[in-house]
């Protein structure tokens, strides 16, 4: 009886399709779902939004004990040292290495030839491998790339270290006997394969996936990836049911509990969808915390310990230092508001303050002027080793005269590579957030600030990038 592992990808695709749309609280209550269905592995998204990502894996990793808990790193080698930082507390962890390899991907959307992806591929798995023992090399739309191309980089990714290989039907073509003569065909093209795993990844635009992977079963692979969320993926419930029903006449089987499997599906699709979990055979704490309904507010009377509980309500797990940061960046935020600070705000907090460099800048204060018939200008206060260094500019608008501000107190031009302004929460006394990304060296430090105040959001955001700039660039 062959086994085939189940990865399961729901996260990563929710993201991909929704952004950050799931709160802290759902995220975990989804992988917690399918740790009970016994998937072998759960691949989130890749960190894409900074401090937040990082604290959802820094805090999702020591709660998987048994599947592993994978997480894509792309080609981008700046990426990985933070990827892994977050990952490492797993007790199974695992690093994927996403790259194209069909020539529309990689110079129509990479912009890179297809000597300098191969190159950046061996680099990056043999990166991988030096941090990490499970490294997976995930090749996106192999179906239509040139057989040739797919062989090398199949076999760079192997030398490199490479313990799993996954092909994709990114473009979601093939037919069921397409699939299981191009597996059959790429098993003898690169006989390396026997010393590995093979994963295949299906799309499921043409809603064959299913039949796709059950065509190909017994050629070669022993991995699929599939998502409860009934995405571009094929379906969990499906696959299950297909294994229940025929996998002993194929000769095939995998590790997922049957006894829960529509139980938690139901639960992880309403958590995806959005919808509130009304059924009554959930347990109310577990139905609780998918919903993400937790109920309290900070106000300016409330102490560090009741800022340290709300923070464990929400399932975060912080040390002293970053509760010291939460509780200071509460405190300020209550000051300017109307309204107490409910779970989002917190929650917007908590990704902004927690597990940043060390301060080299800090805000003491800023004044700003501007009008439609005057000229912006901009007086901030910035405090250095305990010295407050003043600057002062005038500038196309309020934030433009801030930043050029900052600029003079340090002496230097960084060019603005990014600048985001959204709003965390609603009403008049509503929280802003901000991202501000500088390039410094050709390479980009994202800063993010919160504030009642976007003007002031985006100055916190602009000296969080250039915190980071001094801490790991060595610019004073």
């Amino acid at each position: 009886m062959k086994e085939i592992q189940i990865v399961d990808v729901s996260l990563r695709e929710q993201a991909a399709c929704n952004g950050s749309s799931l709160s802290f609280k759902e995220k975990i209550e989804v992988a917690r779902q399918l740790d009970k269905l016994n998937v072998d592995a759960i691949e989130t998204a890749p960190i894409v939004n900074g401090k937040n990502d990082i604290v959802f894996l820094h805090t999702l990793a020591p709660l998987m004990t048994r599947c592993i808990l994978a997480c894509p790193v792309g080609l981008d080698p700046e990426l990985l040292p933070e990827t892994w930082e977050a990952l490492r507390a797993a007790k199974r962890p695992r690093l994927n290495v996403v790259a194209p390899v069909s020539t529309v991907q990689m110079e129509y959307r990479f912009h890179k030839k297809p000597p300098v992806v191969l190159e950046m591929i061996r680099a990056q798995v043999k990166a991988c491998r030096e941090l990490c023992e499970d490294v997976e090399l995930t090749l996106h739309d192999a179906t239509r790339a040139e057989v040739e191309f797919l062989a090398q980089a199949i076999r760079a990714g192997i030398e490199c270290g490479a313990g799993i290989i996954t092909v994709c039907d990114t473009a979601g073509v093939m037919l069921p006997e397409e699939s299981s003569r191009f597996i059959t065909a790429l098993t003898e093209a690169v006989p390396e394969l026997a010393n590995v795993k093979l994963s295949f990844e299906y799309s499921n635009s043409l809603h064959m996936a299913a039949a796709c992977i059950f065509a190909s079963v017994n050629t070669g692979f022993s991995q699929i990836k599939t998502a409860c969320s009934g995405m571009n993926e094929p379906s969990l419930r499906s696959i299950a049911h297909v294994f229940r029903a025929k996998g002993d006449a194929l000769g095939v089987s995998c590790n997922l509990n049957m006894t829960v499997l529509e139980k938690s599906c139901d639960q992880i699709r309403q958590i995806l969808s959005g919808s509130a979990m009304q059924d009554e055979c959930v347990e109310p704490d577990a139905a609780a915390s998918a919903s993400g309904e937790i109920s309290f507010t900070l106000s300016n009377s409330d102490s560090r310990e009741a800022v340290a509980e709300a923070v464990r309500q929400m399932g975060y797990d912080l040390d002293e230092s970053a509760l010291d940061s939460v509780y200071e960046s509460v405190q300020r935020i209550v000051r300017k508001k109307t309204e107490a600070v409910g779970p989002k705000e917190l929650e917007a907090i908590i990704g902004t303050v927690s597990f940043q460099v060390p301060a080299t800048y800090a805000l003491k204060s800023f004044v700003i002027t501007s009008g439609n018939e005057i000229t912006s200008y901009a007086h901030v206060i910035l405090e250095r080793n305990g010295v407050e260094v003043k600057g002062f500019s005038t500038g196309d608008g309020p934030i433009d005269a801030a930043f050029l501000a900052i600029e003079e107190i340090l002496d230097h031009h960084f060019e603005l590579d990014d600048f985001q302004i959204q709003s965390v929460t609603g009403g008049t006394a509503a929280m802003g957030s901000t991202i501000v990304k500088l390039r410094y060296e050709n390479k980009v430090y994202s800063g993010k600030g919160i504030s009642t105040d976007v003007i002031g959001a985006g100055i916190r955001a602009f000296i969080d990038a250039v915190n980071k700039i001094c801490y790991e660039a060595g610019v004073k």
